[in-house]
Formats: structure tokens, sequence, C-alpha cells
């Protein structure tokens, strides 16, 4: 592991900014943003929002994710982030709309992820909007097979939908498919499920790395990640 100080890597993932003021920073979401069975200060919206304080003159941060929400939830989380009038909104939600639902309706998702995008940006025109994928297996998460399945193709639909509406609607999605910590179990908490605080660390550092990415803002995360 890198002995490398986490929030100075994301610090240096999202400083530097060139010209883009970051006055309040909101989250929406479900459990994952909410984070289940870790401390406040370790989700990884709290990390990221700690970073983001080294770098300006102390954005205001509000979490309004919601354990156990799906899209529906997550679009009653809107008006109150538009309230907050943030410039910075991550906004990750489906996943639960796929594992309680034995037949998930993702046209309906679909359209639901469109509205809060599109009510996201006709309120706030010039926020900074960041999503992400789900993950698609779970090799720590015990499951019956069929269950296993089913879930592991619904969530495969859902992340395409998540990634054809963000695209048309130019906002980066953090696409964890296929990330290698989905293989480490220190990045898990016993559930299999959730992340564990050495999760929510990676986690932050990805999307420090989309906001340099995609917003014109520094970064060397790549190099300091690991070594």
């Amino acid at each position: 592991m890198s002995d490398v100080d986490p929030f100075a890597v994301i610090a240096d993932a999202i400083g530097r900014g060139r010209g883009r003021r970051l006055g309040c920073f909101v989250a929406l979401g479900d459990s994952f943003t909410a984070g289940r069975g870790c401390a406040a200060d370790e989700r990884w919206a709290d990390r990221l929002a700690a970073s983001l304080r080294r770098r300006h003159p102390e954005p205001a941060y509000h979490n309004l994710a919601v354990d156990g929400a799906t899209s529906d939830d997550v679009l009653d989380q809107v008006g109150p982030a538009l309230q907050l009038e943030p410039d910075l909104v991550t906004v990750i939600c489906g996943a639960n709309d796929v594992i309680w639902s034995v037949r998930p309706d993702l046209e309906l998702y679909g359209e639901r992820f469109a509205t809060i995008l599109d009510r996201l940006r006709r309120g706030l025109p010039h926020v900074a909007i960041v999503t992400a994928t789900s993950p698609e297996r779970w090799r720590f998460l015990d499951l019956r097979p069929r269950t296993r399945a089913r879930i592991v193709a619904g969530i495969g639909r859902l992340n395409e939908v998540t990634r054809t509406v963000a695209n048309s609607r130019s906002v980066p999605v953090v696409d964890v498919v296929g990330h290698p910590g989905l293989d480490e179990a220190e990045n898990f908490l016993d559930d299999g499920l959730h992340p564990s605080p050495m999760g929510h660390q990676r986690a932050a550092i990805e999307f420090a790395r989309a906001l340099g990415e995609h917003f014109g803002i520094d970064s060397d995360v790549t190099n300091k990640e690991e070594r």
C-alpha cells in the first residue's frame, strides 16, 4: 500500500483549478454516498469535501444521500439540493432499483436519471455534475447463483443506461466496472457489498481524478495514488 497521504493526493487532484470557483458541494445518492457502516468523515464524499477545503476558501458541503434510496428517492433529493445552490454535485443511484426488484424497470430508471440531471442543469446552469456506474461483480458477497445472475445482468443494463443518459448530457461518468479494487477484500465491509473506509478512500481518489480530467483542474493523482 502507498504511504502517501491520501488527502494530499485528492487535494492535488482537485487543486490549482483554472478559474472554477467551488463554493458549495452537494452529494446525492444511496448507501454508497451515505456511507453505510462508516463514520461520516470516512465517506468518499466527505474525504473529497475535506480535500476541496485545502484549495478553496471553505466551500460548503452537504451530503443528502440516503441509505437504501432508489432513483425515485434520489429524484426527491434534487429539490433540497437546488436550494443550496451548489456549483458541484455528485449523483449516483440506480443500484437499488435493480437489487430490490426481480424485474427492474430500467427504462423508467433512465427517465428518472435524465430528469435528475436536467433539473440540476436547469436550476444551476453552470453546475459541475459527476456520476458513476455500479460494480458488476462482487467476489465477497454471498449470493445464490440465480440471484447473482439476475443482479449482474440487471446492473450491466443499468450501467448502459447511466452511460447513455450521462453522455447525452456531457456529464462525466466515473466507471468502476472492472476496477482492480473490486478484487481486494480490504475495500469492502463484512457484508461484501458496501465499501470499507479504504474503499471510500479509493473512491474519493477516482472522483478527484474525474474532476481533474473533465473540468480542467490540474492533477497528478495518477502518479501519486500508489507507489
